[in-house]
């Protein structure tokens, strides 16, 4: 039976920072994540999509977090064909990922920044999320052909956003394609009823790692603002109905990342301390009130 490890989709996310879930005295940098390390064993680290991560960054989160915490660091926006905006380019590069000397520079730049997270052995996976338009085909196929060659011996874990992927008639398919290369297939947890939901298919890819996303189940996702789109909280009905589905993952690899990406006020960081109850694992006391 392999590792479940439960956590968020942030740390810093500024709803949650305001929400008082950080006890006075540990709302700085560096004491909010001790606290959150204290609390969960796995994080995602999310800023690293809107802007290259910083190796002085990645040095500082090992040294702030105990042994065996490990961080899921989402691939920078252009690495997964999201525009960027030119003012978080390195050096002045243009946000072009169709110039190859661009892509290469921001590959070597991103690979740097999470460097002392590999070295460390704190690096649980790096997660490529594909936009909506990241439709199944040739051209797809391609660039995730090309996506392993560059993250060869990284841990990687791949979330599609267009729902053909893991359409029955399609999902096979997918499952083969993304074992072929190692890649760990995210299944995720969203309002079945809309146009854009993935279907809720729980695919392994990998022998190493397996990654369910919770993104809440508002009817405003791809729609609304922000806090519109993750703007739910979990029920234990709802979370318990994950239970088997993540104990019958965890017999297949080695370790199970269950991610809560409803990040509206400290509706993830309770969803995760629900969950870790409901595995059966310990949960750690509450902090004081704030």
């Amino acid at each position: 039976m392999g590792d479940i490890l439960v956590g968020t989709c942030s740390w810093t996310d500024r709803a949650l920072v305001g929400s008082g879930w950080y006890p006075v005295g540990r709302r700085d940098a560096e004491g909010r994540l001790r606290h959150y390390a204290e609390r969960f064993p796995v994080v995602e680290v999310d800023a690293s999509y809107y802007a290259l991560p910083a190796e002085r960054n990645s040095r500082l989160w090992v040294e702030r977090t105990p042994d065996g915490f490990v961080f899921d660091v989402k691939a920078f926006s252009l690495l997964t064909g999201h525009p960027a905006r030119p003012s978080v380019m390195p050096q002045g590069l243009p946000p072009d990922a169709g110039d190859p000397g661009v892509l290469d520079q921001v590959w070597a730049h991103f690979a740097a920044g999470i460097a002392p997270l590999r070295h460390a052995g704190r690096l649980g996976g790096v997660l490529f999320q594909f936009p909506p338009w990241f439709r199944p085909g040739a051209r797809a196929e391609r660039f995730l052909e090309q996506t392993a060659r560059r993250t060869r011996g990284w841990p990687l874990a791949v979330e599609f956003r267009h729902p053909a992927w893991w359409r029955e008639e399609r999902a096979e398919a997918t499952r083969a394609l993304l074992a072929r290369y190692g890649m760990a297939a995210v299944a995720v947890d969203m309002n079945p009823a809309l146009p854009s939901s993935i279907p809720p298919v729980t695919p392994v890819t990998s022998p190493r790692l397996s990654v369910v996303r919770f993104h809440g189940r508002s009817t405003a996702w791809g729609t609304g603002s922000k806090e519109d789109r993750f703007r739910y909280a979990y029920d234990d009905g709802e979370l318990g109905a994950w239970v088997p589905r993540l104990h019958a993952l965890a017999e297949r690899v080695d370790r199970v990342h269950v991610l809560f990406n409803n990040c509206c006020g400290d509706a993830a960081v309770r969803a995760a301390e629900t969950m870790t109850r409901l595995l059966g694992q310990p949960v750690p006391a509450a902090a004081p009130p704030h």
